[in-house]
Order: structure tokens, then C-alpha cells, then sequence
């Protein structure tokens, strides 16, 4: 049984300049995280860098402007031609992305195909999670 969906991703890292600079990126969603999405960005030095956030705050961000704080999305543009912005920020600093949208909406549609939205507590058992979090046990 299939239980995530990746998708490896161009992305462009937009300076202050407005250049940009092409980022590798990996979408990657995960049926034992059914309520995230979690994006690692390969940069040359080292590990990637994980970012993770909502399913729901992805979903709105492809259709207006969506997110405060540390994940922000909106989407420009229509058709093969629109992009997805992503704007960061962490106490590291802050960066600004985009991607085509399309890619992003197709990749979220798979999503859902393995978790369709609403059911993402389906297969939870937060019982045994809820008494480790209170109680240290588990």
C-alpha cells in the first residue's frame, strides 16, 4: 500500500535584487503525518533543509493568500504560467520562493488521492499519542 507521495521540485529562490536562483526542492507527504506537508530545499552544503506545515494552509495558499508568521503562500498568475510564492521566516532569517503552480496543485491532488481531505484522523489512534504527551507514557 502506498503510503506518501514525493515529488521533486524546481524552485526559485527570489533575491533581494528580484534575481533569482534556482533551489532543488522535495515535496513529500507521508499517511503517518496525514495533516503536513514537508518541503526540503537540497542545497549545496550539507543536509536539506525541512520545512513542514499544513496540508490545509498548502491548499488555501494555491487558491489566495494564505498564512502569518513563519509560512506565508499566495499564488500570481493563470494557467501553465502561474507560480506559487512561498515566503519564510525563521530567527535564521527569511527567504522568498517560488514554483510553478500547477506542479504544486498536481502533487496536492495525489495527496489526497492517499488521504482525501477531512479523513486525515481516519487512521490516527491519538489515545496512545495524547497520554504521551500528558502523561510521558506510551
Amino acid at each position: 500500500m502506498t503510503t506518501c507521495v514525493d515529488q521533486g521540485l524546481r524552485m526559485e529562490l527570489i533575491l533581494a535584487s528580484g534575481e533569482s536562483v534556482p533551489v532543488p526542492a522535495s515535496l513529500l507527504y507521508t499517511s503517518r503525518d496525514p495533516f503536513a506537508v514537508h518541503i526540503a530545499f537540497h542545497v549545496a552544503l550539507g543536509d536539506p533543509i525541512l520545512w513542514v506545515f499544513s496540508r490545509d494552509l498548502l491548499a488555501r495558499g494555491l487558491l489566495r493568500p494564505s498564512g502569518r508568521g513563519d509560512v506565508r503562500l499566495w499564488p500570481t498568475g493563470a494557467g501553465r504560467g502561474a507560480m506559487l510564492h512561498l515566503a519564510l521566516s525563521s530567527p535564521h532569517g527569511s527567504a522568498q520562493l517560488e514554483a510553478a503552480l500547477p506542479v504544486v496543485t498536481r502533487w496536492l491532488e495525489r495527496t489526497y488521492q492517499l488521504v482525501p481531505p477531512g479523513r486525515e484522523a481516519d487512521g490516527l489512534d491519538l489515545e496512545p499519542e495524547l497520554a504521551r504527551l500528558l502523561y510521558g507514557t506510551g
